[in-house]
């Protein structure tokens, strides 16, 4: 036998053996798996915003973790079954939008929670939750600047600006004049305001003589202290 027929003898070899798992092996790791896929769901419910929580992905970011986990069982077991999994991931592509990017920070926790459970590293899976757990909480407990709302006044054209003014500056703490835009019967302000009551802001310059309409819209966005 030539040595490039031994060559191709063993690498056919290596292809077909089975590292040969137990069967405790692979329930320890899938326990593990849920166990840790869990935990994430418990830490997602409770840290998600509820504007953004969504149970489909809060299920689907635990069921993760254990379908990863699976994976590496099956890639550890036998080197085809492993290159056929890596073809047949590289041409999943996943559309779902994502809402908040929070939630992607989730998903790769739960990926690589997988992927170390699934090789066995179970001190090094406890080690990662740990520290994401007290990561979330810690950046999530800093206070963070809310966006100034924005007052809209409309207006007849022969209406007081000055004491339209002076009426959002007396029930706000902090105000700037945006936008000033007038026509031939109507005049509109559009103001960025911070306002602890904004229904008394509203209401103090609806009572104002000529003013037409008073809209305040609370803005959702944050600003960096």
């Amino acid at each position: 036998m030539s040595i490039k027929d031994t060559i191709k003898s063993s690498v056919l070899d290596a292809l077909g053996r089975s590292a040969g798992l137990r069967l405790w092996e692979i329930l320890l790791i899938l326990a593990g798996a849920c166990a840790i896929g869990a935990y994430i769901f418990l830490v997602y419910k409770g840290f998600s915003k509820s504007a953004f929580y969504s149970r489909d992905l809060n299920v689907t970011i635990a069921g993760m973790c254990v379908t990863v986990a699976a994976i590496m069982i099956a890639m550890q077991t036998n080197l085809l079954v492993s290159l056929g999994m890596v073809g047949a991931l590289s041409i999943v592509r996943f559309r779902t939008a994502i809402k908040n990017p929070l939630d992607l920070l989730y998903l790769f926790w739960s990926i690589s929670a997988g992927i170390i459970c699934g090789v066995g590293l179970y001190t090094l899976a406890i080690l990662l939750c740990a520290i994401m757990t007290a990561l979330i909480w810690l950046l999530g407990s800093i206070p963070a600047s809310r966006a100034p709302a924005v007052l809209i006044v409309k207006a007849d054209a022969g209406a007081d600006e000055a004491r339209i003014h002076d009426a959002i500056k007396r029930e706000s703490a902090w105000l700037h004049l945006s936008s000033v835009v007038t026509r031939a019967q109507e005049a509109e302000w559009i103001y960025e305001v911070r306002a602890k009551d904004k229904g008394a802001l509203t209401r103090s310059v609806s009572r104002i003589e000529g003013v037409t309409s008073v809209s305040c819209l609370e803005s959702d966005s944050e600003i960096r202290a």
